[in-house]
């Protein structure tokens, strides 16, 4: 590397810290780099940041992970960036409880086998078609991680890869998750079950490629685990090797544009007028994101720039984050998250707030029993929270400083909120409620702040098969010096996020693939 100077300059800049551009960052800090990652938010970390209230503490985006044992890819992956310092762990062997209408529910776990016969007990008529299920899986799963490659992959490398399988990626990636498991299943009670955690990747069935969700699916067939002392755990272990490297962590420094020199991606300009440079400019804050707020016209106009530009953002989401004090293990919490869905049909598990309409679908979880390392103190303290999927509608009016204008309404528009999800936890876990000492509502509005993401998606763009085959979407664009990194790289999540960002880091310097095995 040469000598620098200007404490300017860097060899590469990643806007982002989520865990794609954590691990971009980091990735190219072990072969040498000095790279600078900045942040808007006052924290590094995105949504595996924690925030802390009245002694809780709680992850915004982190409730579980697959593939993340230490003898498994992405806990390869991480002890390679962090040098071995982030532990994950089992949550154990039921992972998921899926509850559904008149009672029924069914435990997901593993091993994988495990699991397939749970569901043959519990559906004796289609066993031949779970077993077609879980192979239709693999094989899915098979061409999203094709995809995934050619994405950071050169030409003509890529143009190869992609004609030579390029049958099994059009048989799964352009179909969604509805009309593969149409196909495959002929009970419409066990379709729902196979398909309903689709909130883990924010697709509903029937919008959703189905190699989107093979890729996610297929990532927790083995289980489940959860970051040793909460998802900070991974900041803390990922930015002292940027530091060790010569790079630095900026919190709190917003990026207004991407500089541009005769075509190439020079640096960048914070909001408050700084200018950083550097010859390799990583962006991880979303390809959407990316082209609408940080490229020049000239660009926005480019044919890549305008497909990206035509993607949703995804689903949004209402978060009511709980403190305990008390023993909640014995009063109905677990280690495993609960998905309750109150009709069959799982496509209908958004809420869009207006009226009184009732809630169809919630997500709970407490994180606290799944960290080893919590410590519940004399006051016997625990956290838990509550996901409900919703649509942007339901807060728009309040968007661009709407909520600030008319504080009180929105007052008392998240206080309905707060009160209605209450009521569903409290029929849910009667005897947990009463332990319930504190609780405060996230919205998407504050996701939208905090993360800059369009319209508060929790997991970027679409995830629907246009998503996928999309050319766009590459880690290396057109623009000479410009990468993408992160969940809409690969695919949705953390461990998506995880591997996006080696894709990021595998463009730039192709010696990353070989931590991709």
């Amino acid at each position: 590397m040469t000598a620098k100077q200007s404490a300017n300059e860097f060899d590469v800049i990643v806007i982002g810290s989520g865990m794609g551009g954590m691990t971009t960052a980091t990735a190219l800090s072990r072969l040498d780099y000095k790279v600078l990652l900045l942040e808007q938010a006052q924290k590094i970390g995105g949504l595996t940041h924690t925030f802390t209230r009245d002694g809780f503490s709680w992850d915004v985006g982190l409730h579980y992970c697959g593939t993340f044992g230490h003898d498994q890819l992405a806990g390869r992956i991480l002890d390679w960036l962090s040098g071995g310092t982030i532990e994950f762990r089992s949550v154990g062997t039921v992972y998921d409880t899926l509850h559904f209408p008149d009672g029924f529910e069914i435990s997901v776990g593993r091993p994988a086998e495990a699991y397939k016969m749970e569901l043959k007990d519990r559906f004796p008529d289609n066993v031949a078609e779970i077993d077609a299920y879980f192979e239709a899986l693999l094989s899915a799963e098979e061409a999203g991680h094709m995809v995934g490659a050619e994405r950071a992959m050169p030409e003509p490398f890529r143009f190869a890869h992609h004609w030579w399988n390029k049958s099994k990626i059009q048989r799964w990636c352009s179909r969604t998750t509805g009309e593969v498991i149409a196909e495959l299943i002929s009970n419409p009670q066990l379709a729902t079950v196979l398909s309903a955690q689709w909130g883990t990747y924010g697709g509903k069935p029937k919008e959703a490629s189905f190699a989107i969700h093979a890729t996610i699916m297929g990532h927790y067939l083995e289980g489940a685990a959860y970051p040793v002392g909460g998802a900070a755990a991974i900041a803390k272990g990922l930015v002292p090797v940027i530091e060790a490297a010569g790079g630095s962590a900026r919190a709190g420094t917003p990026v207004s544009e991407i500089l541009l020199e005769d075509g190439k991606a020079v640096g960048v300009r914070s909001k408050s007028g700084e200018e950083f440079n550097a010859p390799l400019i990583a962006s991880a804050i979303g390809a959407g994101e990316t082209v609408k707020r940080l490229l020049p016209e000239k660009i926005r106009q480019q044919q890549w720039a305008r497909e990206i530009a035509t993607f949703k953002p995804s689903i949004c989401h209402f978060e009511l984050f709980l403190g305990f004090e008390g023993d909640i293990a014995q009063h109905g919490a677990t280690r495993s998250n609960h998905w309750f869905y109150e009709s069959w049909n799982t496509n209908d598990a958004i809420w869009s707030t207006s009226g009184n309409e009732p809630i169809t679908m919630m997500f709970v979880s407490f994180s606290s029993l799944k960290n080893p390392s919590h410590d519940p103190g004399p006051t016997n303290k625990h956290t838990g929270d509550m996901l409900l999927w919703a649509d942007w509608s339901s807060v728009a009016e309040f968007a661009d400083g709407g909520a600030d204008k008319r504080a009180d309404e929105w007052a008392s528009f998240k206080q309905r909120i707060e009160s209605r999800m209450m009521d569903f936890f409290m029929e849910k876990f009667p005897d947990l409620a009463p332990l319930i000492v504190y609780h405060e509502l996230g919205t998407p509005l504050a996701t939208a702040s905090f993360t800059g993401h369009e319209k508060g998606g929790f997991y970027g763009v679409e995830t629907t098969p246009r998503r996928m085959l999309s050319d766009a979407l590459n880690a290396r664009t057109p623009v000479p010096g410009l990468f993408l990194a992160g969940q809409d790289v690969m695919s949705p999540g953390i461990a998506g996020a995880l591997s996006g960002g080696m894709l990021g880091a595998a463009a730039i310097d192709p010696r990353v693939f070989q931590k991709l095995r």
